[in-house]
């Protein structure tokens, strides 16, 4: 047996031994996935197969760098680098680019994001006069995507009879119009969004026969990752793709299906057993990450959802500890609790910052505990804010580079035209805008004709100095790299300089945002040459890559000895020793729009599960039972996914008092056996009157010192940094007590 199968149990080596016919793998949350798929990837190339016949797509860039690396480590060689392991959107952006001209576009096409794509509707709306409150860009993109991910061109969308009434409905009439202006206006441009990479993709492998042979023979071995997350069109390219072979592996698990509101359909996983006679089904059962305890919890609360593949996690780790309830007053005080909690563990079993998560059902919940670990000077990292390749600055420059690459890019034109400040105003942006589609022609194609077109004096000396400095850019396109090209038109565009004269701290940032991403280019440029195909290192290569970045695969957070804070969508597919579970309210977890609803009410069970299946040795569910919302308290029932825990596990802290609940797992008061809640001092507690306390920056063992409510106490201990001292302290009134000393009120007496 060779020795990478010896590391396998017996459901895992099957998975991996069975490498010809259609395979699903129901993978259960901490399973080993991700080793099953590249050790089978391995395997197969063991076997003889080319590893350019493999084909195995994720949905992050991360994802599949960990596989190439693991897949590497097993062979012992680079072979892995010749696979194509990757998104569907690097992929398949990276097959049209070769096949682009059958389908209209530049081999160089442009990928928008999100924010260029909301800037191009925007743009349509106004031309349109249609009222941009009704019309709102997010609304409408949202909605365009959804339609793309169900293979809906702009012409199925208009003649779509229900569509249009629901349109009519929400008094949205023009949807399909700007649908339509929308898909032509990109077009135009030469670019791509990335719902366009999938229905492109699509659109090519069904209407070109050539080309769908062409890849079905390239790829005889078809694998994907996460198979519950993907959507109609993901679907339907990946049974074109592995029609000819059904090799075609799929690793899944419907019990963590959680994005419906991307277009994803948990249906995909039980079509697939329809779509093949022979499939091959295996499940992965056994988990390797959490405690006993934190896996049984998870097991009997995802066993209530109906729509499921029957499965049941086990381990052979320990029971480990309890899972802890944590009842508090409020909002704020939940994120105190949190805090303390963490700064106490770090104490007590020496964890580092990195081993904590905080996981929340909205980005909103996060402010209670930003501002209660700021207190504690505990670094925390908040996934889900603007990143970095979102940020003004950042986006300006890489217009720049995008211009260089495509002048076709009328979005990115626009936001480069007259910044910095060149005397082209935005009367002349929409007379450049109108001219260019009255005449059918590029937003650059006016530029380059300005005369023509009537502009004159200093608007259109303007405009040739700006022609002249792309055009003389682009002329260093095939002679320069990606960093040497990008600092050249940085410096030469004022941009730089531009940033650079903002000395206030917000400016200082932006330039050093700025020198940041002129880093990344230049680390891109370096990269070693792999063996086999040839990475680019020009610009065009660059900017693909960072337009195909998901917000999992920024920075290197891993390294980053930070609390992670981040939803629990964002936390799918990652581990933590210790994780909070916060907000466990009803209208927040689960949401409010999904109380009336079974299906919706099962995905957010399922969120619930991934929640609780994040968590290895540590797990605290906490919620409050006030709250604030839009300025005004309001009083919160806890969340029914409470009741479904198995009360032998959970160890409650309900000293809040929360209401009772509905029935079963009842949060009463006398449920469970209390803890004393220690909380700051007030007045009109017992002691004097005209109590001060000290300043206990200098307070030392041994000391006695005095607290209003425990009464007068020998210092036994002090632990933890200068600014965040604990101090063991053993009191007449209240016995032993650990006092965080930057909340705590004493007097000191010797």
């Amino acid at each position: 047996m060779q020795s990478y199968l010896s590391a396998l149990n017996e459901k895992q080596r099957e998975a991996v031994l069975y490498t010809e016919g259609p395979l699903m793998i129901v993978a259960g949350a901490g399973s080993g996935k991700t080793k099953v798929l590249t050790t089978r990837i391995a395997h197969l190339i063991q076997l003889g197969v080319d590893s350019f016949r493999i084909l195995a797509l994720t949905f992050t860039n991360k994802a599949a760098r960990e596989m190439k690396e693991r897949i590497e480590h097993i062979l012992g060689n680079q072979e892995a680098r010749n696979l194509y392991i990757g998104t569907f959107h690097s992929v398949f952006s990276r097959i049209l680019r070769v096949e682009a001209e059958r389908l209209g576009y530049p081999a160089n096409f442009t990928i928008y994001d999100t924010e260029d794509a909301k800037s191009v509707i925007k743009s349509i709306v106004k031309e349109k006069n249609l009222d941009e409150k009704v019309y709102k860009p997010s609304f409408i993109y949202n909605r365009i995507s959804s339609a793309k991910n169900d293979l809906k061109t702009w012409r199925e969308y208009k003649e779509d009879y229900d569509i249009q009434q629901e349109d009519a409905r929400s008094n949205r009439p023009m949807i399909g119009d700007i649908f339509e202006a929308y898909s032509k206006r990109c077009f135009k441009n030469g670019a791509m969004d990335f719902d366009d990479l999938l229905v492109n993709m699509y659109i090519l492998l069904s209407n070109f026969p050539d080309i769908l042979a062409k890849y079905q023979h390239k790829f005889r071995y078809v694998m994907i990752d996460e198979y519950q997350d993907t959507n109609l069109a993901q679907y339907y390219i990946v049974k074109l793709l592995g029609a000819l072979n059904e090799n075609i592996c799929v690793v899944g698990d419907d019990a963590q299906s959680i994005y419906s509101f991307r277009g994803a359909s948990m249906q995909n996983i039980f079509q697939f057993q329809r779509d093949y006679d022979d499939v091959k089904i295996i499940k992965l059962e056994q988990n390797y990450r959490s405690t006993k305890t934190i896996l049984d919890a998870a097991n009997e609360v995802i066993i209530r959802n109906s729509n499921q593949i029957p499965k049941e996690l086990w381990t052979d780790k320990e029971l480990g500890d309890k899972i802890k309830l944590v009842a508090t007053f409020t909002d704020n005080d939940e994120g105190k609790y949190v805090a303390d909690s963490i700064q106490e563990l770090k104490l007590r079993y020496h964890h580092q910052n990195k081993d904590f998560a905080i996981l929340y059902r909205t980005n909103a919940q996060s402010r209670a505990f930003e501002e209660s670990l700021r207190r504690m000077n505990i670094a925390y990292r908040l996934f889900g804010g603007t990143s970095f390749y979102q940020r003004k600055e950042i986006k300006d420059y890489i217009a720049y580079l995008r211009v260089l690459v495509n002048t076709r890019d009328e979005e990115a034109l626009k936001r480069i035209i007259n910044f910095p400040t060149r005397g082209i105003g935005q009367t002349t942006i929409t007379k450049i805008s109108y001219f260019a589609e009255e005449n059918q022609c590029t937003f650059f194609d006016v530029l380059c004709q300005a005369t023509q077109f009537g502009f004159k004096g200093a608007t259109l000396a303007a405009i040739e100095n700006f022609v002249m400095l792309i055009k003389g850019h682009q002329g260093l396109l095939d002679k320069k790299n990606a960093y040497d090209l990008a600092y050249e038109i940085g410096k030469n565009s004022g941009l730089v300089k531009e940033l650079y004269a903002d000395k206030t701290v917000e400016g200082l940032a932006r330039y050093e945002n700025i020198q940041e991403l002129l880093n990344s280019i230049k680390e891109y440029t370096e990269l070693p040459t792999d063996d086999g195909e040839v990475i680019e290192r020009n610009l065009g290569s660059y900017l693909q890559q960072i337009t195909l970045l998901t917000d999992a695969d920024e920075g290197n957070e891993e390294n980053q000895d930070v609390v992670k804070l981040m939803t629990v969508h964002a936390s799918k597919g990652l581990e933590f020793p210790v994780v909070f579970i916060v907000g466990l309210e009803e209208n927040i977890f689960p949401s409010s729009m999904s109380l009336y609803d079974r299906e919706n009410l099962e995905e957010e069970r399922r969120l619930f599960y991934v929640a609780i299946t994040r968590a290895k040795e540590k797990l605290t569910i906490s919620f409050a039972n006030n709250r604030y919302r839009f300025g005004n308290l309001v009083n919160n029932d806890p969340s029914r996914f409470i009741e479904e825990l198995p009360k032998a596990l959970v160890d409650a802290n309900l000293a809040a008092k929360p209401k009772p609940s509905r029935g079963g797992f009842r949060l009463e008061e006398n449920a469970f056996q209390q803890k004393k809640v220690i909380r700051p001092a007030v007045t009109n507690q017992v002691g004097d009157v005209n109590f001060t306390a000290d300043d206990t920056s200098k307070l030392q063992t041994g000391m006695k010192v005095e607290h209003q409510r425990f009464g007068v106490g020998n210092v036994l201990n002090l632990e933890g940094p200068i600014g965040n001292k604990v101090a063991t302290i053993d009191f007449s009134n209240g016995g032993q007590k650990k006092i965080m000393l930057n909340y705590a009120k004493l007097r000191i007496l010797n």
